[in-house]
């Protein structure tokens, strides 16, 4: 029977080949964009999930409330996971760690000199129970005596071979190694935890060492519950009957009790929370370990809802042309009923014909996979490979898709077909006047459902377009094109090093101006502190975000001084510029009003005076409002090492700007040698704090057009479909008189009424979408009414003219051929 059935699908396919083209084609590209979007999605979700009772284990955060703003920490204060282990119950392991500012280690070489590995990342110090808490498998050395007493590291296996690539695993233990000046005894090599994981430590240094180390233990301040840094973090997990809340409050009264509120910080607010192993990759707020971006889970949602668009595409076109085609097999089904099939067996005979189209799509869609990943592996994580023969859930999900997508697109057009009554089919009144108003009716109604989503997405790309041209050509309030950022390196920079750099870049014919302190005007670097500025009996109190640099900052930048003078060397303790936001908040309508002004109480019991007001600028992207700012000289600003340089303008087509570059990389080398050379054009980094809006205007330009190209297929079909049924109509009319131009019209019609109804029921749910959007934005283009216009217009536009390959055809045929059998 199945035999039969196959042999009849694919005489079907063959006699209806472009027809069996359209749904293939949509098919496999809604399949492929589902498959790669699985990739991405799956890649994202599974990540911290192989660890043992995951769901007890949580990361200890901090949380802050600061002159009424809200601020957060990843780490936690030195002395809380002493005090945790032995003061707090329903824990059952806890595992602190120490995240080092990437070390360079040496590892003895062959000769008489080190192997050095410059600036390594991941590396921390911890103990075993961090081992015990995240199941690592052991290659050499025990878990149970590794890093228990000082100047100890474990290492991972990747590592152990970097470092020693010639030896055993077992020949490894004992060996020597520094961590800039720690000198540590290799005691263990473990494997790498397998699969997605945010936990890529691959050097392991004692906690104890810290403890023995002065320079170490300073920088944990183990005994400490004032401060907070984020290199310092805390897992806990919990016992089986304990509760989250539990362990806060307990934790949270330790806190109040070691470290109570001071009377002068009323208002300020400090407290720990548990975060769950499993918000650790999605969390924006504490990140994970690094300054890497956390996965948004809005964004991979949104990823899942357009590749259920684009199969939903290709499904509608299916049933629309299968049940277009319906009277075609409508004899084929009454000769089957009367030879005595069922109703089920037609059914089964139709899905197993769905079911082949699908497969030919999935393996279309299995070969293009890869070269789809390829295509946007610049915004897709490297980790994320379409690997079938290694990779068993895709199997699972490709056989689910398939048996979906075959009922989606098949379960109607079967139970339609297999209704008809042989006695009225083979009398030629298969389809009554009410079944072809009805698969009409459906028809248009699918065909309306695909130019909603087509113009949804048309829509939502323009917008996102316009936001990102919006945020990258608007005035910041600072200049940023010609200006070249250098960061000096910060374990090898001193004074008198970064002043010989900054003197050898004055002299450079096509430098401009040079100035240094730290981070540029508007970055993801942000410094803050609290300030007071007392008028009276009212008070002022703020969070006053700072920047740091020379006399030379403003200028470089072009930040406009509305009063006051600029700044000075000699102003480095006792007074700066802030901005014309601030002095608003101060109450100075009149910038000029607020310098020769004191804010009372600056970064604690410092007193600073405003020796000039800058107007606004965005010291963040436009997410973020612009903030109360100051510009002010570090006490050790050339210790600062972030050198920014105002190139000259060059000729066009002139390479001034490469001899520059050229340039200081030669000096750096003579001044820096161990040290690479970088460099960022700070027009660049503008651009990249919009990677996120850039990545998804892409993704949303290709799902646009995408589903646009899906709508199109099918429209062709249908239309294909309807003049060759209304060949004798055509034919009558021009007979009859009608124009070329009447007829297109007459058949394009409809088309105009379906896109137009589509426009009407897109148009609010597409506003509504575009404004919650744009929420997250402080700053923000409008939603023009010409988007809306352009997105129906245009969609409209590519309709007719796909259409118009066929209209324009049928219009144009000689009404006698079709006429002749009359």
């Amino acid at each position: 029977m199945f035999k039969n059935y196959f042999k009849i699908a694919l005489r079907n396919f063959w006699r209806h080949k472009f027809f069996t083209f359209i749904n293939v084609i949509g098919l496999s590209i809604g399949i492929s964009s589902a498959l790669v979007i699985y990739l991405i999605v799956h890649y994202d979700f599974t990540f911290n999930q192989n660890f043992n009772d995951g769901d007890r284990i949580y990361r200890v955060v901090s949380n802050y409330t600061f002159s009424g703003e809200e601020a957060h920490n990843r780490g936690v204060s030195g002395a809380v996971p002493e005090t945790v282990r032995n003061n707090v119950s329903g824990v059952e392991l806890t595992a602190p760690f120490f995240t080092l500012s990437q070390p360079n280690v040496l590892v003895p070489g062959k000769g008489s000199e080190p192997v050095k590995f410059k600036l390594q990342d991941n590396v921390i110090l911890t103990d075993g129970r961090y081992f015990k808490m995240f199941n690592y498998s052991w290659l050499a050395g025990s878990a149970k005596t590794a890093l228990n007493a000082p100047n100890q590291t474990v290492l991972t296996a990747d590592q152990a071979k970097k470092y020693f690539p010639q030896l055993s695993y077992s020949q490894m233990i004992g060996r020597v190694i520094s961590y800039d000046t720690l000198s540590v005894a290799v005691t263990g090599i473990v494997e790498p935890l397998k699969g997605n994981t945010d936990f890529t430590f691959h050097d392991f240094v004692s906690y104890s060492t810290a403890k023995s180390n002065k320079a170490l233990a300073d920088e944990l301040s183990l005994t400490d519950w004032g401060g907070t840094t984020s290199s310092s973090i805390l897992f806990v997990k919990l016992s089986a009957n304990a509760t989250k809340v539990g362990f806060e409050k307990q934790l949270n009264e330790l806190l109040k009790k070691n470290n109570p509120p001071k009377p002068q910080n009323k208002g300020n607010t400090r407290s720990f929370a548990l975060q769950p192993l499993s918000d650790l990759h999605f969390n924006s707020v504490y990140g994970t370990f690094d300054s890497g971006s956390p996965a948004n889970k809005t964004t991979l949602y949104g990823l899942s809802a357009i590749a259920a668009f684009l199969l939903l595409l290709g499904c509608i076109n299916f049933v629309n042309l299968t049940t277009a085609q319906a009277t075609q097999r409508a004899k084929e089904i009454g000769v089957r009923k009367t030879m005595g099939s069922s109703r089920t067996q037609l059914v089964t005979q139709f899905l197993s014909e769905t079911f082949i189209i699908t497969l030919f799509a999935v393996i279309i869609s299995i070969a293009l996979a890869p070269v789809i990943l390829k295509l946007f592996k610049d915004f897709i994580a490297a980790g994320i490979q379409f690997d079938l023969f290694h990779h068993p859930s895709l199997f699972i999900f490709l056989l689910i898709l398939t048996i979906v997508v075959s009922l989606l697109s098949g379960f109607y057009p079967a139970a339609l077909l297999s209704g008809y009554k042989p006695v009225l089919v083979l009398k030629n009144q298969a389809a009554s006047n009410s079944s072809k108003t009805r698969n009409s009716w459906l028809r248009k109604s699918l065909t309306v459902t695909q130019f909603v989503i087509a113009q949804f997405f048309i829509m939502a790309t323009v917008l996102v377009s316009k936001q990102i041209h919006y945020a990258l050509t608007k005035n910041l309030g600072f200049k940023k094109d010609a200006i070249v950022v250098i960061n000096s390196p910060w374990k090898n920079r001193t004074l008198s090093k970064n002043q010989v750099f900054m003197n050898k870049l004055k002299a450079m014919p096509q430098v401009e101006l040079v100035s240094v302190g730290k981070a540029a005007p508007s970055s993801t670097s942000t410094n803050s502190t609290e300030a007071t500025y007392i008028d009276g009996k009212k008070e002022t109190k703020v969070e006053l975000y700072e920047k740091f640099g020379d006399p030379n900052y403003i200028n470089v930048y072009k930040i406009k001084l509305l009063a006051g003078r600029n700044l000075q060397y000699a102003d480095s303790t006792r007074a700066f510029l802030i901005n014309n936001t601030y002095a608003k908040l101060m109450g100075f309508k009149n910038p000029a009003d607020a310098v020769g002004k004191y804010i009372d109480k600056f970064n604690g019991d410092k007193r600073m005076q405003i020796i000039g007001v800058v107007a606004d600028f965005y010291s963040e992207s436009l997410h973020a409002a612009i903030k109360p700012t100051c510009i002010h000289i570090s006490n050790a600003f050339y210790n600062n090492g972030t050198f920014h340089i105002a190139l000259k303008p060059q000729m066009a087509g002139g390479n001034e700007w490469k001899t520059a570059i050229t340039s200081m990389e030669k000096v750096w080398k003579e001044i820096y040698p161990e040290d690479d050379f970088e460099y960022t054009f700070f027009d660049d980094s503008i651009a990249k704090l919009y990677d996120s809006e850039q990545h998804t205007s892409t993704l949303l330009a290709w799902a646009t057009g995408l589903s646009i190209f899906i709508s199109c297929l099918g429209l062709l079909g249908l239309a294909i479909y309807n003049t060759n049924q209304r060949t004798k109509e055509i034919g009558v009319r021009k007979v009859l008189g009608a124009t070329v131009g009447q007829i297109v019209s007459l058949l394009s019609r409809e088309l105009v009424t379906l896109i137009a109804l589509a426009f009407i029921l897109v148009t609010p749910v597409a506003w509504y979408a575009m404004n919650k959007w744009m929420e997250s934005f402080a700053d923000r283009t409008s939603i023009s009414w010409w988007i809306f216009a352009v997105s129906g217009g245009g969609m409209l536009l590519t309709a007719l003219i796909t259409s118009s390959f066929q209209t324009i055809k049928a219009a144009l045929a000689n009404p006698t051929k079709s006429l002749r059998s009359e």
